[in-house]
């Protein structure tokens, strides 16, 4: 089923077009990628879907985004979207308090107060990022002594603990290690069985490995969409087999 899905998507920022007539229907639990080259719209797009772009000055957006049939700026209050579509960006960026409290942020702001609801959410949170078993004994700790991969898989553990729906995550692993990557990726297979997951990466490999679907942006436009197979091997566009090889970008 269709979760996502963008009609004649159209942004500016002031009078630079950064998104050009953006058509793209995501599937629900599924991962998909949305690569191409420094500044082509990938990132831009992602903002899109959960309406952080409204918090910068200047945006002018036309067409249509729905979520789950919905429109996104018509149909929903901002806030209300962001619990649904969580977002994990770049660089880790806890809070500067204990793991526990990273957790339980999110609960906490909209109402759950119950200790014991707390502890649950936290730790079926921590569980579902892969986390739990590294940092049980040291929820009272600060979550800056973490290391930069757990400090990402926390990330991920808050945005999970306001159970979204869909997980944007912007280039998630590139501020990490080789072994935090792949802890990472192998968390995406998971995630996608109770979760729909659109990530923007620069690193065509991890496309490969995790993505079940992948659009290529080029210049702010859609050139290419659909199985992330068919994109990497029986690309349709000799844009994208360029991209793909190598040639630019």
């Amino acid at each position: 089923m269709t979760i996502i899905k963008a009609e004649k998507l159209n942004l500016f920022y002031g009078t630079n077009q950064a998104l050009k007539n953006i058509n793209l229907e995501i599937k629900e639990n599924t991962v998909t990628a949305l690569i191409g080259p420094s500044g082509c719209g990938k990132s831009t797009f992602l903002r899109t879907i959960n309406r952080m772009n409204d918090l910068i000055e200047g945006v002018k957006i036309n067409g249509r985004v729905l979520f789950e049939g919905k429109d996104i700026y018509s149909d929903y209050d901002e806030i209300f979207l962001r619990k649904r579509v969580g977002m994990v960006f770049q660089k880790p960026n806890p809070f500067p308090m204990s793991i526990y409290d990273n957790i339980a942020y999110g609960p906490r702001i909209h109402g759950i107060k119950d200790k014991e609801k707390l502890d649950e959410i936290v730790e079926k949170s921590l569980k579902g990022a892969a986390l739990w078993e590294e940092v049980k004994d040291r929820l009272k700790k600060s979550a800056l002594g973490l290391s930069g991969g757990q400090q990402q898989r926390l990330c991920i553990a808050r945005t999970l603990a306001v159970e979204p729906e869909i997980l944007l995550m912007d280039e998630p692993t590139s501020a990490l290690d080789p072994i935090s990557t792949s802890k990472i990726e192998e968390l995406m297979d998971d995630l996608k069985k109770k979760y729909t997951v659109i990530i923007v990466t620069h690193n065509m490999q991890q496309a490969g490995r995790i993505a079940d679907n992948t659009a290529f942006f080029l210049n702010g436009e859609i050139v290419e969409y659909g199985k992330t197979e068919d994109i990497f091997y029986k690309p349709k566009d000799k844009r994208t087999e360029d991209y793909i090889t190598g040639r630019f970008g």
